[in-house]
């Protein structure tokens, strides 16, 4: 399973819509199943790529932040191409996205590899997780100042589609 982060903002910049269709595209023809936090912005434009392809195996999967008291996901959760969503107690995210109450720990811990995109404070909690859990992880972007200010130097940074395929592949141990 392989875990696509990034924000949930929406609309996003045209160079970011592509590298999302093409990674969920690439995910879909690897046989993967596709994580994310199942929210819009990034995560809903790598899952509706993913999904859009037919001869797929993998599913896709949200897990998704939701009140304590009720479970109840927040307005835009899950996203419509999410078909297997996992709702949590979690409300914690964003800026809280690594305290104990997010459901960070769930995307990352569950992930078998992770592909960071643009994104922001939620993003870069899922990343600092990833490295504390020791999880393989890289940034799949053009500008980390831009897209991703504050990455950690210890994550790769990848701009080519077949890069991260061979990353991935590498990752995964699949040929």
């Amino acid at each position: 399973m392989v875990a696509a982060l990034g924000g949930g903002g929406e609309p996003l910049a045209p160079a970011v819509a592509d590298r999302c269709r093409a990674l969920g595209e690439l995910l879909a023809r690897c046989g993967c199943h596709l994580l994310t936090g199942g929210g819009k912005g990034v995560m809903g434009a790598v899952a509706r790529a993913f999904v859009a392809v037919p001869e797929r195996r993998g599913l896709s999967l949200g897990i998704l932040p939701g009140d304590a008291g009720t479970g109840e996901p927040p307005p835009g959760y899950p996203n419509p191409s999410v078909e297997l969503a996992i709702r949590t107690h979690l409300p914690a995210r964003g800026e809280r996205g690594a305290e104990p109450g997010s459901r960070n720990h769930l995307n990352v811990l569950s992930a078998d590899a992770l592909i960071a995109l643009a994104g922001s404070t939620g993003t870069l909690s899922e990343i600092r997780l990833a490295l504390r859990y020791g999880k393989p992880i890289v940034a799949f972007v053009e500008d980390t100042a831009v897209e991703l200010p504050g990455l950690p130097q210890q994550v790769t940074v990848l701009s080519d589609l077949d890069d991260v395929e061979a990353w991935l592949k590498r990752s995964l141990a699949v040929e």
